[in-house]
């Protein structure tokens, strides 16, 4: 044994002095092992954007670093165009960094907003592949490139065809082409094999865009991996197969594998469809400016979401709202928000300074003067101009018409008490529609109403929402077509009530119905909501102007000044047709009025019925709604919005004003400086007597339809700042109709069976839900290459 082993010296070791702090160590130090490195745990729709917040590629795992860079690449480098750049002072001069650098260096170079510095995207990710070289230092990875006044640098870091730069480019490359991965190289597929997998992939998308248009499951509840439900998606899976030969010799030849068919692979799939279609809005957006509309509700699971829009206007001249994104937020503060929001912009390289409207729904949290999401976003971009949402101002004035009138609000307490009461049960329900049925038998066999297609359709009781005071409109049209059928109804809940109780409120309706104040306040509401209907059903459009907008509140208010100067008699008339066709008796209008809902007659004031109907009601309520009109309504008079009136090409363009105009240039400092303003002034004037003599501009009725006209004629290349300020005025947010839309989109596709949906998974199906006119016109072949980008797959195409 000692011929390969050498025995330890004995007497080194007993003549060796100790060592007094080796000895005072403890022996678990000793032995124990190196602290393994932690790494980073990653979540790649919560990765930074800006590069200078980026970890180094080497804090995350070995096996997470390929997934991160292709998420990287796939998304390219970040590069903010619209935002004002920092200067800073090298000697006796400033510099900045100049955006044109995109041009020349654009498949690398990436600006940092946070650090004001500049970062290569290639070198970034493979750096440890390609180790310390000349021209790949720390300036452009982890510290970042300041030096404005040298931007030969970029030349220098680019190197020459070996450089460090150059072979990370390479890599990025390669890490991109499955082809060329090792595995592919293990795992040769025949050409055969290649086409089965696309025809065998072609099907599964299919089934998919079915399923995402129609906002159905996938597999079953919960859509967990682990559900073992077949689900619709397979169902369809199964009738492709029966019924396409392709896939039906491609499914018998690979019944063994149903990794494509597994909810992870439907999931990867849904996020390409998505991810597809999100592209193609930003690319329709381009460097255009836009405003944002923002919503926040809880979905089923109780879970605060928050919705974003954005309101633009396209290379056509046509003002678009597109759903942009929903987002779990923790809470409603107005920091939260504006973090989540800065977050949903950094994933898709959007960024708070293109920003030029906000549209929120009143909310403290949003409009607050001081704290309030609109507030945060000002403070980063003061041209980011807030206009209230337009439908609930009008949403507003009507509550507040029916809190601040005791008689308005006890009627439709009422009303909504009765939608329930008739409305309670299916068998209430068959008796209302069969009363109604014999009712129209009879009119027609008097001849007081005329048969025809179209003509005397079913009608039921509608119930109004609360969200909606517009809603009410509906309910009252209901009770006046359906109103001796509805006393048809309540007669039969009194006589045959299970109890008491439903005895005594079916009786109680019942007398009220058939009591001249009900019928008249009845009359006197269908005629002011259905004034504020029109109007509230023009703000639900994505394409609506401000001065549109303005335009239809102001008709709403003449409207309801004409009907208070000169419509107290046809009312009058109308509401006594009425009773005399329903048996209800009409009092004399020079008696003393006398009310069943006064507490103390004592103290009841002895007018006259004429007086009470006329003033206390009829003018009263009618005021009433004009002043909440008017308060709420208060923004068009601000000096923005009228500055934007003056774009208008109705009446052959006699709104325009050059002044009012170039003072609304000048609310936007970022677009139009001292000399453009100058400009500005020339070719206002040049404008306006071009369009004046065109008959193509004699007919416009909104500021939309002349955007639209500009580009169809070019004069919107020959008026490029008129068409800048056209824009502007057109992108300023009206109504939140289409973050409204979202959430019974939401309700629809995250329903009380699916609520343990995750909130990605939720994005992704919104998106194609409800942008289906885009996603429709998405290929396969473009899903295809999003879903084979996303990680190294077993199969190749």
């Amino acid at each position: 044994m000692e011929k390969y082993f050498k025995r330890k010296s004995l007497e080194k070791s007993s003549t060796s002095t100790p060592n007094p702090q080796e000895n005072d160590e403890p022996r678990s130090a000793k032995l124990s092992p190196p602290l393994k490195k932690r790494f980073l745990e990653f979540d790649l729709e919560k990765l930074p954007n800006d590069p200078g917040l980026r970890p180094k590629i080497s804090d995350y795992h070995p096996s997470d670093r390929d997934e991160i860079r292709r998420y990287y690449l796939q998304k390219g480098p970040c590069q903010p165009k619209e935002i004002n750049f920092p200067q800073r002072k090298f000697g006796d001069t400033f510099r900045k960094f100049n955006p044109d650098w995109y041009l020349k260096y654009g498949n690398w170079l990436e600006y940092s907003q946070k650090e004001d510095a500049a970062y290569c995207l290639c070198c970034y990710l493979m750096r440890s592949h390609v180790g310390e070289h000349k021209g790949c230092g720390d300036a452009f990875i982890t510290e970042g490139f300041t030096n404005w006044k040298k931007s030969e640098r970029f030349r220098v870091h680019l190197g020459d065809t070996n450089s460090s730069h150059n072979q990370a480019w390479r890599n990025c490359q390669a890490l991109m082409k499955q082809k060329q991965h090792i595995e592919g190289v293990l795992c040769k597929q025949s050409n055969q094999a290649k086409e089965d997998y696309r025809i065998h992939l072609t099907g599964i998308i299919d089934c998919i865009r079915f399923l995402l248009a129609q906002g159905l499951a996938f597999r079953g509840n919960d859509e967990s991996i682990s559900s073992r439900n077949k689900g619709n998606f397979l169902e369809l899976m199964d009738f492709l197969i029966n019924h396409n030969e392709a896939i039906y010799k491609v499914w018998k030849n690979c019944r063994g594998n149903l990794k494509l068919t597994s909810p992870k692979i439907q999931k990867d799939i849904v996020k390409a469809a998505a991810s597809a279609t999100t592209q193609i809005i930003l690319d329709d957006l381009g460097d255009n400016l836009f405003s944002i509309l923002i919503d926040e509700s809880r979905d089923v699971s109780v879970k605060e979401q928050m919705v974003v829009a954005l309101r633009y206007v396209n290379k056509k001249g046509q003002v678009v709202e597109r759903f942009h994104g929903v987002v779990h937020v923790a809470n409603t503060s107005a920091l939260t928000l504006k973090s989540a929001l800065e977050s949903l912009f950094a994933k898709y390289g959007l960024s708070l300074s293109r920003i030029r409207g906000q549209g929120y729904d009143g909310a403290s949290n949003m409009q607050g003067e001081y704290n309030g999401l609109k507030s945060l976003i000002l403070k980063d971009n003061c041209s980011a101009f807030f206009i209230h949402c337009f439908a609930h101002q009008l949403q507003l004035a009507l509550v507040t018409l029916a809190k601040k009138h005791s008689e308005i609000a006890l009627f439709f307490n009422l009303v909504a008490n009765l939608s329930n009461v008739v409305g309670a049960s299916c068998k209430r329900r068959d008796i209302l529609r069969e009363s109604q049925i014999e009712k129209v038998k009879e009119a027609l066999q008097e001849g007081e109403i005329s048969s025809g297609r179209g003509l005397n359709q079913e009608t039921t009781i509608k119930r109004a929402g609360e969200t909606r005071w517009s809603s009410h409109y509906g309910t009252l049209l209901s009770i006046i077509s359906l109103f001796s059928s509805m006393i048809d109804v309540l007669e039969m809940v009194e006589e045959d009530g299970m109890n008491l109780d439903q005895k005594s409120e079916a009786l109680f309706l019942m007398k009220y119905m058939q009591s001249f104040e009900f019928i008249f306040i009845l009359h006197l509401m269908r005629k002011v909501l259905g004034i504020t209907h029109d109007l509230s059903q023009a703000l639900q459009k994505s394409d609506q102007d401000i001065v549109n907008a303005m335009k239809l509140v102001k008709v709403s208010k003449n409207r309801l000044q004409a009907i208070r100067d000169n419509g107290w008699d046809s009312l009058f008339n109308e509401v006594s047709l009425f009773c005399e066709h329903n048996d209800v008796d009409i009092p004399n209008m020079d008696d003393t009025f006398q009310s069943a809902h006064k507490k103390s007659k004592r103290k009841m004031e002895k007018i006259s019925n004429l007086h009470h109907f006329q003033v206390q009601l009829f003018y009263d309520v009618i005021d009433r709604q004009l002043q909440e009109l008017n308060n709420r309504f208060t923004e068009v008079n601000t000096e923005l919005l009228l500055c934007v009136a003056c774009l208008s090409p109705r009446h052959s363009f006699s709104s325009f004003d050059k002044e009012k105009l170039i003072r609304l240039a000048q609310f936007y400092p970022s677009e139009f400086s001292q000399v453009e303003l100058l400009a500005l002034d020339c070719q206002l004037e040049n404008y306006f007597l071009d369009v004046c003599s065109d008959n193509d501009f004699s007919e416009l009725e909104g500021i939309s339809d002349l955007a639209i006209k500009l580009v169809e004629t070019k004069k919107h290349v020959v008026y490029p700042l008129v068409y800048l300020l056209l824009e502007l005025s057109l992108i300023l947010p009206v109504a939140t109709a289409t973050a409204e839309r979202a959430f019974s989109a939401m309700n629809i596709i995250k329903n009380r069976m699916r609520n343990r949906m995750g909130d990605e998974w939720l994005n992704d199906c919104l998106v194609t839900y409800i942008e289906r006119d885009i996603f429709v016109d998405v290929e396969n072949e473009k899903i295809i290459q999003y879903f084979q980008n996303m990680k190294n797959r077993r199969e190749e195409l």
